[in-house]
């Protein structure tokens, strides 16, 4: 884990969700280096080499990270806020991928400084495909600055 690069960073806490997702960039060859979390205290600790990923190689950041907001522990947008307000993580491409449509939520993250807000899709085959799209421009199209 300490040195293992990481393209894909999922904060999900739906078991549901988070399959479909996972299974969506698989269908891209895109699940090889993924890592999943279920809080935002994980993928804080994940992100800051805290906790139980102390020693982690802080500079092997994902290419992206789809967050999700309604998180139990931290909540998604004070994660946003954590990773946008901090040198080494604001260039990382994060991705909301939430159930909210509240115009608030949407305002915030991207005041916050969110790449893109995606309302969940329903129907199983958009979600999936919404989610390969996601993966596929996110780690083979776009050329990050690391």
């Amino acid at each position: 884990m300490k040195g293992e690069p990481v393209d894909i960073l999922i904060v999900e806490d739906n078991p549901s969700d988070l399959k479909l997702m996972i299974k969506a960039l698989q269908k891209n060859n895109l699940g090889n280096k993924l890592i999943t979390l279920k809080d935002g205290e994980e993928a804080l600790d994940f992100l800051f080499s805290k906790g139980q990923f102390e020693g982690r190689d802080i500079s092997n950041r994902p290419k992206v990270i789809f967050l999700d907001l309604k998180l139990p522990k931290i909540d998604g947008l004070e994660v946003l806020q954590a990773i946008k307000s901090n040198e080494l993580t604001k260039v990382i491409p994060v991705i909301i991928v939430t159930s909210s449509k509240e115009e608030k939520d949407v305002v915030e993250s991207y005041n916050l400084g969110v790449n893109s807000y995606i309302v969940k899709p329903v129907e199983f085959d958009v979600f999936v495909d919404v989610i390969s799209h996601l993966g596929l421009y996110w780690v083979v199209m776009n050329e990050p600055p690391f």
